[in-house]
């Protein structure tokens, strides 16, 4: 049930939104429609259409939410509240209606409005329309879930303050969103792709509906190639899914993954999107991305690896969109072409900006452990630990200090 109503989150959502013209209000009606979802469908089944139920539901508590406030006369008992049978039918063909297909995107353009600051925006969108913890959030920003909570709460008053239009942005205006919204999209796709194999459902809700809102907007932008592209890397990185953990949990790292695993329908679509971006030649960031994930599609075996071409695209990021993320993600390619010490000298002047990232001493640490510089590889692993995000994560870099502690004792 609980991936159920995740899934109907979005389309919920901003149903409400547009009833009530009060993000506060349509979140917190949804949540009392899913409370009154966990008691009713366990006893009366599922219905039809679990969206169209929430959004009628929640659109009854908002309304008994304002006559409160108006300390007017309340709703009926609850019984007469959640006989929903007729109506719901009702609500189905207006969701099926033009008038409701756009809702999710037009709340995605409220919540990246410009009169937000751009990692408000972000913040916001992943909260209200995916429906990500503050911790998730938080995370994916490499900030406290206190100022994380802060940040939301400001950009639902600036809204609120602002009087943001529900309407679906001009041609102009929503090209200017566009970045905004792809690079939430993006985070929403890394949210859950990024979770541990003991949290397979969530990571396929959150991943899928990346996946899905980047449909949508490809449909609302269907010339435009960074969106195809966008789609394109999060198909090509999704394919991987059903190789990227072991039966026991275990992280699988990309060279000794089983590629049969690989999604080749995925893959197949993420390479014919790439290859009609690209013929727009209009470059961007998500291109540039998705040909990353496309030279790993393309070789059938780990030693097929174009690395040198990889680390050329990672060569043009740094110069589209500098960031030391992306200079450790370039440094890898370069371990493989050029060795380790290159790499290495890399990496450690990242140290002032990365030091709370866990990929950066877990790469460190490998970096280290190749050069036989033990003592060092096992200070950066233990580092590594203390910031994992996942037991997955955590577990990798415990058998990386494994390998250091035979290699001592056969030393020894």
């Amino acid at each position: 049930m609980g991936l159920t109503l995740t899934g109907a989150r979005p389309r919920a959502v901003a149903a409400l939104y547009r009833y009530f013209r009060d993000i506060d209000l349509a979140e917190e009606a949804f949540q009392e429609a899913c409370l009154k979802a966990l008691k009713s469908w366990p006893r009366n089944g599922p219905p039809r259409d679990p969206a169209a139920w929430l959004i009628l539901v929640g659109r009854n508590t908002g309304i008994d939410t304002l006559r409160r406030r108006a300390k007017q006369t309340e709703l009926p008992d609850e019984d007469k509240l959640s006989d929903t049978e007729d109506q719901e039918a009702r609500v189905v063909e207006q969701l099926d209606d033009s008038h409701y297909r756009d809702d999710i995107l037009r709340l995605l353009f409220v919540c990246c409005h410009p009169d937000l600051p751009a990692t408000q925006q972000i913040a916001l969108a992943l909260r209200i329309v995916s429906g990500l913890s503050v911790k998730q959030i938080a995370r994916a920003f490499l900030v406290g879930e206190a100022a994380m909570e802060q940040r939301i709460t400001r950009a639902k008053r600036r809204i609120a303050e602002a009087g943001v239009a529900f309407d679906t942005p001009d041609a102009l205006e929503r090209s200017e969103r566009l970045g905004v919204v792809a690079a939430m999209i993006y985070l929403v796709f890394n949210e859950g792709y990024s979770t541990a194999s003991e949290n397979q459902r969530e990571r396929q809700s959150l991943s899928g509906e990346a996946i899905r809102l980047a449909r949508l907007l490809l449909g609302l932008f269907p010339a435009e190639p960074e969106i195809m592209g966008l789609l394109a890397l999060m198909l090509l990185q999704e394919s991987r899914a059903a190789a990227r953990f072991d039966a026991e949990g275990d992280v699988v790292l990309l060279d000794d993954q089983d590629r049969a695993l690989w999604d080749r329908t995925k893959i197949s679509e993420g390479l014919a999107l790439l290859d009609k971006a690209i013929r727009h030649n209009r470059p961007g960031v998500y291109q540039v991305q998705a040909a990353i994930a496309a030279t790993h599609a393309r070789a059938v075996r780990p030693e097929d690896t174009d690395w040198r071409g990889i680390e050329l695209l990672y060569r043009t990021l740094e110069q589209m969109q500098p960031s030391p993320v992306v200079t450790l993600n370039r440094a890898v390619a370069v371990s493989k072409v050029e060795g380790a010490e290159a790499a290495l000298k890399m990496v450690d002047p990242l140290a002032a900006q990365l030091d709370g990232y866990f990929h950066f001493h877990g790469l460190r640490g490998w970096l280290l452990m190749e050069l036989g510089r033990d003592g060092e590889a096992r200070t950066a692993f233990d580092r590594a630990i203390a910031l994992a995000n996942t037991t997955a994560e955590a577990t990798h870099i415990r058998q990386h200090l494994d390998t250091l502690s035979r290699r001592q004792t056969r030393a020894s």
